[in-house]
């Protein structure tokens, strides 16, 4: 029997089972509090093509270069609005860009930040992962080093994972660990978290904080807004989108719940004090808020900040934008308070 308690219903046994609730078509308009660069990526058409599911990593290379070669375009402006360079290196055998602000701060001169970034494990090779990081060197004045991950056809899950875990046992070799943070945004999230379990698993020496954006954190799909936020999230769009079959065509056929796939069934205690990032509109917010709260179970310090009106890893789309400032001033901030100095 359920009883109504102050406009509420509290459930008994007999509302333990409820049917999905039905919500009728609706317009939604962009938020009225956001700055006026933030309005205009929110009120954007769904990304172009987002039901293209290419369905091998030869087919995937041809859409990732495509996109690539319009990221990198923009590269110059953007490196020079945030002061920092870029050098191309290689690090025990996988390929890493060197970004470095024209101003470090004193307190980070012993402090090194490796960036995995995102794309759903086939998208952004070469420079075009590095806005992110960009966005970070120049916003928190770190060194950061940037790992171009192999990626289908050139290789498949772990590759990713492990030229994550080379360049990270690289760093440590000649920075304290506690002066090193990780970070990235949606498959780099997950990257960020997956690294940590493994290094784990490896008895590697953890990070001193790490910051996984919007992570993929459960690529089998599981969580409410996976289904709320589908067709409003104007980047990601559908849980059925080019992230879901990019991400299978990397797994090939591995289990997607595997913790190092789907971070958020592994063991995540112990981890690095964790600052979490999404927005209300992102279709990852789901899987984003359900690791905040496993961190916070197993006693982990972790910080989750959501933007108003935001879709995917917008936070890192439009450097003038107040949003973009206070995202990345945010997670240095967190850095500084947990890393060594």
């Amino acid at each position: 029997m359920a009883v109504l308690c102050g406009g509420m219903m509290l459930a008994g046994p007999a509302f333990a089972q409820t049917a999905a609730l039905e919500v009728p078509a609706r317009s939604v308009p962009v938020p009225s509090d956001v700055s006026p660069q933030m309005a205009k990526i929110i009120g954007a058409p769904l990304r172009t093509n987002w039901n293209v599911l290419p369905k091998s990593g030869e087919e995937w290379k041809v859409v990732a270069d495509a996109g690539a070669a319009v990221t990198i375009k923009n590269l110059p402006g953007l490196m020079e609005r945030m002061h920092v360079k870029v050098e191309k290196t290689t690090i025990d055998g996988v390929r890493a860009f060197i970004v470095t602000p024209e101003t470090i701060s004193p307190q980070n001169q012993n402090r090194v930040l490796v960036h995995v970034h995102g794309g759903c494990y086939v998208l952004n090779p070469g420079e075009a992962a590095l806005p992110e990081a960009i966005f970070m060197a120049g916003f928190g004045h770190f060194k950061v080093i940037a790992v171009d991950y192999r990626m289908p056809p050139e290789a498949y899950f772990p590759a990713a994972l492990d030229d994550g875990m080379t360049v990270y046992k690289s760093v440590i070799k000649t920075t304290n660990p506690k002066n090193v943070a990780v970070f990235g945004s949606s498959a780099g999230g997950a990257l960020t978290l997956e690294m940590m379990l493994k290094a784990k698993q490896d008895g590697v020496p953890l990070p001193g904080a790490i910051a996984p954006g919007t992570p993929m954190s459960d690529v089998t799909k599981v969580g409410d807004t996976f289904v709320t936020n589908a067709m409003l999230d104007n980047v990601l769009v559908s849980p059925d989108g080019f992230c879901d079959a990019g991400t299978r065509v990397y797994a090939q056929g591995h289990d997607l719940k595997d913790p190092l796939l789907s971070p958020v069934y592994g063991d995540m205690k112990n981890f690095p004090p964790t600052i979490l990032t999404s927005g209300t509109r992102d279709l990852l917010l789901s899987n984003t808020v359900r690791v905040h709260r496993k961190l916070r179970e197993v006693g982990t310090e972790a910080m989750l900040q959501v933007f108003e009106g935001q879709s995917h890893a917008q936070y890192y789309r439009d450097d003038t934008s107040p949003e973009a400032k206070a995202a990345f001033e945010e997670i240095a901030s967190f850095f500084d308070k947990h890393l060594g100095k």
